[in-house]
């Protein structure tokens, strides 16, 4: 099965809508909801592994912190929220292998517009879970960096997690027209920020290296990624990065709850070191996958 194509068992899930669990095919929110009428909402992925739900409470801290940077009013407890998650999983049965995209809208509009006055229904919390692994393979993949630039904060902070995804889309559509997997973006300076759709580390003469999180998301698996590093004596840094330093660095992975930890082969046509996963990222990939099935929040069922 193709990882663009779902999973078959995906069909029959249940799906969290404000408050109610409601199978796939009903599951909807109103058209006068903020996040159709202006993609103001704010999200979450988290990714389940044996009966765990890695770095729970980080995800959940940086939902709320992004809704209380939007001004959200009336916003769920948290233990409302982890409820809602675990009754939506538990419902579906699973405890392994399933991806949750948890979102929390502004809520319903009195009637069609931007103003948040409009809002007087209070927050809808969405929790779709599905049957998903990585989406990306171990193999590696291949970039091209966009013309599109990411924010940079005097725009749109991109530590607010928003749903408004059309700097990251339209990236994606050059590395869709490209043909590789995806597209990495510059910030407005020329550095490299991170990809459309994950953070990115190189590796150089041992070091791992990541861009500062200034035009790019401070990602809940790059953070986890900086300490290992720091667990295992593994020289790790946060610095600018230009697009020649990607070219000759001996390796490069991105990094994501979606994806997990991915190696680059290729950037623009160049090939990154050997063309293959190299001894770094391949160290990180198991310190990575060990952390996750070990660590996290139990699932009560």
């Amino acid at each position: 099965m193709s990882k663009m194509e779902p999973d078959p068992r995906n069909a029959g899930i249940m799906v969290h809508v404000g408050g109610s669990l409601l199978p796939r095919d009903q599951a909807r929110v109103s058209v006068f909801d903020s996040s159709v009428q202006g993609g103001d909402a704010v999200w979450e992925g988290l990714r389940i592994y044996d009966g765990r739900i890695a770095e729970l409470d980080a995800h959940l801290d940086r939902l709320l912190d992004s809704a209380h940077a939007l001004a959200f009013t009336g916003v769920p407890e948290r233990n409302e929220i982890r409820a809602a998650l675990f009754a939506t999983l538990e419902a579906n049965g699973m405890r392994d292998g399933a991806h949750v995209r948890l979102t929390l809208t502004r809520g319903e509009k009195i009637t069609s517009g931007m103003n948040p006055r409009l809002n007087r229904a209070g927050p809808c919390l969405i929790v779709l879970a599905e049957w998903k692994p990585p989406v990306y393979g171990d193999a590696g993949i291949r970039l091209i960096t966009a013309t599109t630039r990411r924010n940079a904060a005097q725009c749109l902070d991109s530590k607010i997690h928003h749903n408004n995804l059309l700097n990251n889309i339209l990236a994606c559509i050059e590395a869709n027209v490209a043909g590789v997997d995806s597209a990495l973006m510059l910030d407005v300076a020329g550095f490299v920020s991170e990809t459309n759709d994950t953070n990115i580390f190189a590796v150089r003469r041992g070091q791992v290296i990541t861009p500062h999180a200034d035009s790019c998301l401070p990602g809940i698996t790059r953070g986890l990624v900086l300490r290992l590093c720091a667990q295992h004596d593994i020289p790790a840094t946060e610095r600018n990065l230009s697009l020649s330093e990607m070219y000759t660095a001996d390796e490069v992975f991105t990094t994501g709850t979606m994806g997990e930890l991915t190696p680059v082969l290729e950037i623009d046509g160049r090939r990154i070191g050997h063309g293959q996963r190299g001894p770094m990222t391949e160290r990180l990939m198991e310190l990575y996958g060990h952390w996750v099935r070990s660590h996290g929040a139990p699932l009560p069922f």
